[in-house]
């Protein structure tokens, strides 16, 4: 039996994540950040690493590189705040009390370096929307609705507080160097030339707040709909809520059982932080699946 002393003091009541750990299979539900992915929102900053040390002189493409500061290679890199696997803050759509901007709030002084690590740790309730992928016109998200996570809790048991939400639609399989990657957003955002991923609506958004679930993660780029970006962010981060976006791996994890971990970047000031998230699910109960 573990020692009750290792129990994580920010994991939520009946989660041992020492024992997880030694017993337990990690998933990495985080995407890679490369220059060829679309690991950025198309219109902004994108991510590029580039050589600042390398451990020598050397000339070619794709750079000259310079060895004389020292022998040894590290890079620097352009990341925008929404870059990759991220966590939104509330300050992403809620500006703050004293800005006279609509949808002002208190809540909008809740940047990304005050986000609670323990709303990102805890049970994972893998929801199952892989079917919904294509039902919307280009330019459109299908919308997850309050009876659809209403079924899931007949199979599955009801959510409960401390749970995080996660919204398996197997679309990071999207998440591909270019130009095949263009699938991911481009396409359904800039192009609408397809159909976007799947995204809880603002009914499903309130069934999860009634169940006292407050943070939500998804495969998809965005938990704004591709074709109302605006409303789902208002309301979920105005009450809040914690938003995981660009998550990946989903599909191999059970719809119960997995602990899900996500720990972002400690950024001040921020809108939104990248992060790493893994989950950790008992050994043999990880299925095949996932991005590449």
């Amino acid at each position: 039996m573990t020692d009750p002393g290792l129990r994580s003091s920010a994991a939520p009541a009946g989660i041992d994540l020492a024992a997880a750990l030694l017993t337990g299979e990690i998933v990495d539900c985080s995407v890679t950040l490369d220059e060829r992915l679309p690991a950025s929102w198309p219109t902004h900053m994108p991510f590029q690493r580039k050589v600042y040390s390398w451990f020598e002189n050397r000339q070619g493409p794709p750079q000259d590189v310079q060895g004389w500061r020292g022998p040894y290679h590290t890079g620097w890199v352009t990341l925008d705040e929404h870059c990759g696997t991220h966590v939104d803050a509330p300050s992403h759509f809620i500006p703050p009390p004293d800005s006279g901007l609509a949808n002002a709030a208190e809540i909008g002084l809740r940047n990304g370096d005050a986000l609670e690590l323990r709303e990102m740790i805890g049970p994972a309730a893998v929801i199952d929307v892989t079917d919904l992928v294509g039902q919307a016109d280009p330019g459109a998200s299908p919308i997850v609705s309050a009876e659809r996570i209403a079924a899931w809790e007949a199979e599955h048991g009801r959510l409960q507080p401390g749970d995080i939400a996660l919204f398996a639609s197997g679309w990071d399989r999207h998440y591909r160097p270019m130009p095949e990657g263009s699938a991911f957003v481009i396409d359904p955002i800039v192009n609408r030339s397809a159909p976007g991923w799947p995204t809880p609506g603002v009914d499903a958004l309130q069934l999860l707040l009634d169940r006292g679930v407050t943070t939500l993660g998804l495969d998809g780029a965005s938990v704004g709909a591709c074709h109302d970006l605006l409303t789902p962010h208002l309301f979920g981060l105005s009450r809040g809520m914690i938003y995981i976006e660009v998550l990946a791996n989903l599909d191999k994890l059970p719809p119960r059982g997995a602990i899900f971990i996500c720990l972002p970047l400690k950024i001040a000031g921020s809108s939104a932080c990248p992060a790493r998230a893994i989950a950790i699910v008992p050994r043999g109960s990880a299925k095949q699946g996932g991005a590449e």
